[in-house]
């Protein structure tokens, strides 16, 4: 049976989880919405990497920042993991290949930015089949964060086409308001708060 741990050590090299870690895998893929603030560097990637392993379907997580993506997705490629990013940074028949990877079941992780998920919703994206809905970097749906998108004002429309899968919301940091705003903002369904940023109010 391949388990959390056996994925952690497998595929990331790590042979124990950080705090939270396991609690937040173990919660998305029973089904479940959860809102995830840990600081930078702290650990929140393997939060939505791990799950898309364990997970029938593809994962798709929207990212604003272009750098981070190719980052993550090189990486995750290194390790093993078939993922790709979908952004402007590609040409479109670089773009067809993902897509047509997507269908295929080729691929676990799909990275997306905002402004292509906002332009492909109503196209190919909604045809997925999607286990798990990541938002990262989730303070710029609000307008009290310091980073307002005004593409992720349109996020939430992805539980319409995807009512059953469930959505982790990612950031660093988020103040009381901030919180509410995203839980809001993208519709999460009686999510649990998982925090290792202890100053937050």
């Amino acid at each position: 049976m391949i388990t959390p741990d056996r994925i952690l050590k497998d595929y990331f090299g790590y042979t124990s989880f950080r705090p939270l870690q396991r609690e937040i895998i173990e919660h998305v893929i029973s089904g479940q919405d959860a809102l995830v603030i840990m600081p930078t560097g702290g650990g929140k990637s393997i939060c939505f990497q791990i799950p898309s392993l364990l997970l029938p379907d593809l994962t798709l997580v929207v990212s604003p920042l272009i750098s981070l993506m190719k980052d993550q997705v090189d990486t995750l490629k290194a390790n093993g993991v078939p993922a790709e990013f979908v952004n402007s940074s590609l040409s479109e028949f670089e773009k067809s290949r993902i897509i047509d990877d997507c269908f295929e079941g080729k691929l676990k992780l799909l990275y997306i930015a905002p402004e292509t998920l906002v332009n492909s919703i109503k196209t190919w994206l909604r045809k997925l089949k999607i286990s798990l809905l990541v938002v990262d970097e989730a303070h710029c749906v609000s307008m009290w964060g310091h980073d307002f998108r005004p593409e992720y004002q349109q996020i939430h429309s992805l539980r319409d086409y995807f009512p059953n899968a469930p959505m982790m919301a990612v950031t660093a940091t988020a103040d009381k308001i901030t919180r509410k705003d995203i839980s809001d903002k993208l519709g999460l369904r009686n999510q649990q708060l998982f925090s290792r940023v202890l100053s937050e109010k």
